[in-house]
C-alpha cells in the first residue's frame, strides 16, 4: 500500500520530492512547455504549506553522465519561482556534494532548493548505491511525485527510498495511479483502445495485454503497416518492421481465435516522401501503391474508427494515427481527438506524441486524463511492476 504526501507528517520536515522537471527547450535556455513543471505544482505549494525545508530533484534531457550547460535546470528554477510567485528557488551547482548538503542543512521552513539535473551523474541512471545515499542524505521525507520517470529502476526514483523510513508519493502521481488502474481493474464498457505511432515494438506487450482487457482495439499510425504486411496487404515505401512480422501474426491469430475485435486502416493518406512539400493522396483500400508511404488513416478509416468510438464507455489513447506534425498528414489524429472530446466515454491520453497531439488539436480539457508519463503508462497498462511505484510500497 502507498501512502501519499497529505497522510504523512512532514510538517518543517526536509521532504525530498523527485518530480518530472523533463522540459523541451524550444531555443537554449527557454522552455518550450512548462506543463510538467505546472503538474507539480499542487504537491509543491502542499509540501509548502506544511513549512516542509522542500527539496526537489529531476532529470532533463541525456546528457549522458556529463555536466551540459543545455540540460541544465536553471530556467526550469527561474520559471518555478514564477509560478509560485512569493518562494525563492535556490538553485545549486549540483545535486550531490558537500556544498549541496550545507545548503540542505540551512533550508529553512518554507524554503525550496531545486538540485541541477540528476543526470549529470552517471550514476543516476545506473542506481548506484553510493550515489543513493547522497541523495538520501539530504531530507528526512521521500516523495515521488514523477510518474513519467516510474519505469526507470535509478537511483533518484528507486536506489534512494530504501534509506527512508518515511516515503510516499505527490498528488500528481496518485491521479496517475487512480486513473489508470480502473482501466486495468475495472472499465466501463465497452473498453476502446485505439494506439498508433511509429513501432510495433514499443506495443507488442500493451496489445497482448489489452487483448485480455478491451472489447475492441483500434490500430493506426505507422505500427499498423507491419500489421497490414502480416495481413498480406501491400505497404510500399510504408514503415515496416520486418523483424516483428511473426510476432505481429501471431497476435491477429490470438485475437482470431478468441473472438477480440482488432480494426486496422482501411485507407490512408500517402505521399512519395514524408516532408512539407509532400502531395497527398488517399487510397482507395487498403493496399499503398508501390513507391508510396503511408502517413495517415484515410476517411475510410476515420469513419470506422469514429463509429467505434461513439459506442465506447472507457478510451485508452496512444499514439497518433499519423505523421500530424505536417499539416497534410494530420487529419486522422485530430479526428480521433475530436471524436474522444466528443464522446461521454471516460478517456485517458497517454505518451508523448498522443499529448502533443491533444494540445495541438486544442481539446485537452475536454479529456478525462492526460497522463504525464508515456513509457510509463503504458508498461502500467502492460502489467508490469514500475520500479518507482513498487518502491513506494509498503
Amino acid at each position: 500500500m502507498i501512502k501519499y504526501i497529505d497522510e504523512l507528517q512532514i510538517m518543517e520536515k526536509r521532504v525530498f520530492i523527485r518530480v518530472d522537471f523533463n522540459v523541451t527547450f524550444s531555443e537554449p535556455g527557454v522552455i518550450g512547455d512548462d506543463t510538467r513543471i505546472r503538474a507539480a505544482l499542487p504537491t509543491i505549494r502542499y509540501a509548502l504549506g506544511q513549512k516542509a525545508r522542500v527539496i526537489l530533484a529531476s532529470h532533463c534531457g541525456r546528457p549522458k553522465g556529463e555536466v551540459n550547460p543545455k540540460y541544465s535546470l536553471k530556467p526550469v528554477g527561474q520559471r518555478l519561482a514564477e509560478l509560485l510567485e512569493d518562494v525563492d528557488v535556490l538553485m545549486p551547482e549540483d545535486c550531490v556534494g558537500d556544498a549541496v548538503k550545507k545548503l540542505a542543512a540551512d533550508l529553512l521552513p518554507g524554503q525550496i532548493m531545486l538540485l541541477e539535473n540528476l543526470r549529470f551523474h552517471a550514476e543516476e541512471t545506473k542506481n548506484d548505491d553510493a550515489f543513493s545515499k547522497q541523495l538520501a542524505s539530504l531530507a528526512d521525507v521521500y516523495i515521488n511525485d514523477a510518474f513519467g520517470t516510474a519505469h526507470r529502476a535509478h537511483a533518484s526514483t528507486a536506489g534512494m527510498v530504501k534509506y527512508f523510513q518515511v516515503k510516499g508519493a505527490g498528488f500528481l502521481m496518485r491521479r496517475e495511479i487512480e486513473a489508470l488502474s480502473k482501466l486495468v481493474d475495472s472499465p466501463a464498457r465497452p473498453f476502446v483502445a485505439i494506439l498508433g505511432g511509429a513501432k510495433v515494438s514499443d506495443k507488442l506487450g500493451v496489445i497482448e495485454n489489452l487483448m485480455n482487457l478491451c472489447d475492441d482495439i483500434l490500430i493506426g499510425g505507422g505500427m499498423a503497416y507491419t500489421f497490414l504486411a502480416a495481413k498480406g496487404y501491400k505497404i510500399g515505401k510504408s514503415l515496416f518492421e520486418e523483424d516483428k512480422l511473426h510476432t505481429a501474426k501471431r497476435i491477429l491469430e490470438r485475437s482470431e481465435a478468441r473472438n477480440i475485435s482488432i480494426s486496422f486502416p482501411l485507407d490512408h493518406v500517402v505521399a512519395d516522401a514524408c516532408d512539407l512539400s509532400a502531395i497527398p493522396e488517399i487510397t482507395t483500400n487498403a493496399n499503398v501503391p508501390e513507391g508510396m508511404m503511408g502517413l495517415d488513416i484515410g476517411p475510410k478509416t476515420q469513419s470506422l474508427f469514429a463509429e467505434k468510438i461513439s459506442k465506447a464507455k472507457t478510451i485508452f489513447w496512444n499514439g497518433p494515427m499519423g505523421v500530424f506534425e505536417l499539416a497534410q498528414f494530420a487529419k486522422g489524429t485530430f479526428a480521433i481527438a475530436k471524436d474522444i472530446a466528443e464522446g461521454k466515454s471516460t478517456s485517458v491520453v497517454g505518451g508523448g506524441d498522443s499529448v502533443a497531439a491533444i494540445k495541438k488539436s486544442g481539446l485537452a480539457d475536454k479529456i478525462g486524463h492526460i497522463s504525464t508519463g508515456g513509457g510509463a503508462s503504458l508498461e502500467f497498462i502492460e502489467g508490469k511492476k514500475l520500479p518507482g511505484i513498487e518502491a513506494l510500497e509498503e
